[in-house]
C-alpha cells in the first residue's frame, strides 16, 4: 500500500506575531546561513518561526509556511528534539534566501511536508497505513510480574493491564512463587516496513502458579462491553481488585499493632503493602475520586467512593496521577505512586476498605462474582478462544518460557 499524501493550501496568517516571536526567540546563527538543506531540533521554547528563522529562512516566508502549517498539524505539538528538515536556495535577490520546503516527521506514520508553490505555500500530510501484527510474549516470574515483563521487552501498558485482569483472583504478595510463569499475545501496529508505531488490545494471558494455569480472553459483548473471560465464559471482573498493587510484600497487617513511630499500640485500619518509592497504584475499583490531597499523617492520600457501600483509600504516596475530586476512575486506573510521605517509615501503600464509612480488613471482603456467558454470546465467545488458541500455535513462543519448560 502506498502513502495517503493530504493537501491543503496555505491561508493567511498572522504574519507580524510569527515575525515577532521568530525574532525574540532565536539565537542569531554562528555564520551567515548558505542554500542547502539544513536540520534544526526544536529547542526548549521555539515556535516554528524562531526554527526557520535561525535556519536563514526570511521572516515573512517563515509566517507564510508557518499558516500552511497548521491546516494540517498543530504546532503547539511540536516537542522538544523533535528534527525539522529545512530547504533554502538562493533567492532572485542577491544575498538573500528562499524558503522551499520543510518536512516534519510527527509520528512513525505520519509526516508532514511543507512546499513553496507558485501560489505560495502548500501542506502535504503524508500519512503510512498500518498493519496489525499479534505479538506473542512471556517468561518466568523472578521478583515481580511487572519487572519480569518490561526486563523481556513487553510494553508498560500491556503489563499493566495483565496486572489489572489477574488482580481479581491473584494475591501477587502471596500466590506468586519464583519460578511461575505468564504469557499474553497482544496487538502492534506496524508501518509496512515493520516500524512499531503503536499498540493495539490485550487479546489474551495467563499466568502458572504452583503449576496450575489460569487462561483469560478477551471479548467484546453485542453491547460494546469488554471484558476478560476464563474458558467456561467467566467473567474475571469484580467488584474490587485483591491487592490494588504488583510485587509488594505485606509488611503489616489489619488490626492491633505496636506503632512504628508513636511507640503504643493501636488499632491498624488497613493493610501495608511495602513497595519501591514510585510504583504504581491501581483503583481496586470503579468509582468517584472523593478526597485528593495531603491528609495528615496519611501523607498524600486518596479516596475512592465505589458505591454506596464500598469505598478505598490509598496513603504515603510520593505523588499523585493526573486526577481531581469528582474524577471517575476506572478499576485498575493508575491513582498514583508509592512513597513515603506522612508519618511513615519507608516506602510502602498504605490500603484501607471501607464498608457505610468503617475500615475493615480488606482480605476479608466477600466480593461478589463478575458475570457468565450464555447462548449465543457463550458460543461467539468459544469461537474467538478457539481461533486465537490456534493463531497462538503459529508465532514464536518466548525464548525464556521455552527455556523454563525444557
Amino acid at each position: 500500500m502506498s502513502p495517503t499524501i493530504v493537501s491543503a493550501a496555505a491561508k493567511t496568517g498572522p504574519k507580524k506575531a510569527v515575525a515577532a516571536q521568530a525574532k525574540e526567540a532565536a539565537a542569531e546563527p554562528a555564520e551567515p546561513p548558505a542554500p542547502g538543506v539544513r536540520s534544526e531540533t526544536i529547542r526548549k521554547g521555539d515556535t516554528l518561526g524562531a526554527v526557520l528563522t535561525r535556519a536563514g529562512a526570511p521572516n515573512n516566508q517563515a509566517a507564510d509556511a508557518f499558516s500552511a502549517l497548521r491546516n494540517v498539524f498543530n504546532p503547539k505539538d511540536l516537542q522538544i528534539g523533535q528534527k525539522v528538515e529545512i530547504e533554502l536556495a538562493s533567492a532572485e535577490t542577491e544575498g538573500n534566501l528562499d524558503l522551499k520546503r520543510l518536512f516534519l516527521p510527527v509520528s512513525v506514520e505520519r509526516d508532514v511536508e511543507i512546499v513553496k508553490g507558485e501560489n505560495g505555500y502548500i501542506a502535504k500530510e503524508i500519512v503510512r497505513p498500518l498493519k496489525t501484527v499479534m505479538i506473542r510474549g512471556g517468561g518466568t516470574i523472578d521478583s515481580s510480574l511487572f519487572v519480569s515483563g518490561t526486563e523481556n521487552g513487553i510494553p508498560v501498558e500491556m503489563m499493566m493491564e495483565m496486572i489489572r485482569i489477574f488482580s481479581f483472583d491473584v494475591d501477587f504478595q502471596r500466590d506468586i512463587q519464583p519460578g511461575d510463569g505468564y504469557e499474553l499475545v497482544y496487538e502492534q501496529r506496524q508501518t509496512d516496513a515493520g516500524k512499531v508505531a503503536k499498540f493495539g488490545r490485550l487479546q489474551y494471558a495467563s499466568m502458572t502458579l504452583s503449576g496450575t494455569t489460569i487462561k483469560l480472553y478477551r471479548f467484546e459483548d453485542g453491547s460494546g462491553f469488554v471484558d476478560y473471560y476464563n474458558g467456561k465464559g467467566e467473567s474475571v471482573r469484580k467488584a474490587l481488585l485483591k491487592t490494588p498493587i504488583d510485587g509488594a510484600k505485606i509488611t503489616s497487617s489489619f488490626g492491633a499493632r505496636r506503632h512504628p513511630i508513636l511507640g503504643y499500640t493501636a488499632m491498624h485500619k488497613g493493610i501495608d503493602f511495602g513497595a519501591p518509592s514510585g510504583t504504581p497504584i491501581m483503583a481496586a475499583g470503579d468509582g468517584t475520586i472523593r478526597k485528593y490531597g495531603p491528609n495528615g499523617a496519611y501523607g498524600n492520600y486518596v479516596q475512592i467512593q465505589h458505591n454506596g457501600t464500598y469505598s478505598t483509600a490509598y496513603a504515603h504516596m510520593s505523588r499523585f496521577a493526573d486526577l481531581r475530586v469528582g474524577s471517575r476512575v476506572r478499576q485498575g486506573q493508575i491513582v498514583g505512586y508509592v512513597g513515603t510521605t506522612g508519618r511513615s517509615t519507608g516506602p510502602h501503600l498504605h490500603y484501607e476498605v471501607m464498608v457505610d464509612g468503617t475500615q475493615i480488613n480488606p482480605l476479608s471482603v466477600k466480593l461478589p462474582s463478575g458475570r457468565a456467558l450464555a447462548g449465543k454470546e457463550l458460543k461467539q465467545f468459544q469461537g474467538i478462544m478457539q481461533e486465537l488458541d490456534r493463531k497462538m500455535l503459529t508465532l514464536p513462543e518466548p525464548a525464556q518460557l521455552a527455556q523454563a519448560r525444557e
